[in-house]
């Protein structure tokens, strides 16, 4: 058997405008995604996955997840949890020159369900290593996050950035433009993530932000508005002590980056009453900056806070059902067990 993990993410800066273009700076979280995988003397794939904010379920199929039976869960959780299994299953394939290759896949998973911290990402990168692992036939890095990227632009219809599953497979701080990716040096910020409970709808969020900017020039606008927001905090992070503790001055500018990101992600029509309000527990408890991670309509929150406020203020915050500190990732993809 192997077993991979991978980590999931938050977004500095720059969601959505990276899918025009615009650099963005995703940094993993430790919180990760465990994938396990055996291989089979069939053709067949058997998933079972727990903790994927699902009740869990065990599936088996030979072609494709639409061959699936009836389970007691929503076809729609199913469907949305299976789509990443099943390219990740196909790449992994593909890698090893396996097409009749079978499986049996475990995935265990820390990372709530379209949340904004890269949970599709980080399940993809881990399965598809366990998967080539199991065939004997691993790849390096860059080829893994390709691999994974393509996964994740299958299942998403062509609207994914290599930004989540680049990052979940390196680990760090990275910047993503277009197809250029690269780690980028971090110091320990002091995340914490607020919570609502709930998922936005990628597809329909990302859709709504290209029918703004195609009908409305200053929609446009605020999108390389993001974009310049995340130069100006590339260029913090580089005078910033690689893996040290970030100084207070640090915090403060990088915050006050992360509000104006907000405020134009707002803008944009992809906040929603839960994030703002936790966005706003966040500010008035202290915190540094906070904004929403990820695509919105609902999910999480990020914040830079090294103290207690803020995670006491969001667990007090109605619209919050969870909140906790995060730390960052420092190694992305990593082997478990072979």
């Amino acid at each position: 058997m192997s077993v991979s993990s991978a980590p999931g993410k938050v977004y500095l800066f720059g969601e959505h405008a990276v899918v025009y273009g615009e650099p963005a700076v995703p940094a993993a979280i430790e919180r990760r995604a465990r994938v396990s995988v055996e291989s089979r003397a069939d053709d067949h794939v058997r998933v079972t996955a727990e903790d994927l904010s699902l009740d869990g379920f065990t599936v088996e199929y030979s072609g494709g997840t639409d061959e699936h039976p009836d389970v007691d869960v929503s076809p729609s959780l199913v469907d949305a949890a299976m789509g990443y299994v099943d390219a990740a299953v196909r790449q992994a394939r593909l890698a090893a020159d396996a097409p009749d290759a079978g499986f049996d896949i475990t995935v265990e998973s820390e990372i709530p369900l379209g949340a904004g911290l890269g949970s599709s990402a980080a399940v993809v990168v881990a399965g598809i290593d366990a998967a080539t692992r199991a065939l004997g036939e691993p790849l390096d890095r860059r080829e893994l996050a390709d691999r994974a990227y393509r996964a994740e632009f299958e299942v998403q219809d062509g609207q994914a950035s290599r930004a989540d599953t680049f990052c979940s497979t390196i680990g760090g701080a990275v910047r993503v433009e277009g197809d250029d990716c690269e780690p980028i040096d971090a110091p320990s910020l002091p995340f914490v993530i607020g919570f609502d409970g709930g998922a936005g709808d990628t597809a329909e969020l990302v859709a709504g932000v290209r029918a703004l900017r195609e009908e409305h020039g200053f929609a446009a606008d605020t999108v390389a508005s993001i974009g310049d927001i995340v130069r100006t905090g590339e260029d913090l992070l580089a005078d910033a002590v690689p893996s040290g503790e970030p100084s207070r001055e640090l915090l403060a500018e990088l915050g006050e980056l992360m509000n104006f990101n907000h405020g134009l992600l707002a803008a944009l029509g992809v906040s929603a009453r839960s994030l703002d309000a936790m966005v706003w527990a966040a500010r008035d408890a202290g915190a540094h900056g906070a904004k929403l991670t990820g695509a919105g309509g609902g999910g999480c929150i990020v914040a830079l806070d090294p103290g207690e406020e803020t995670p006491t203020a969001l667990s007090f915050t109605r619209d919050c059902a969870d909140a906790f500190r995060a730390e960052l990732a420092t190694e992305g993809v990593r082997v478990e067990a072979s």
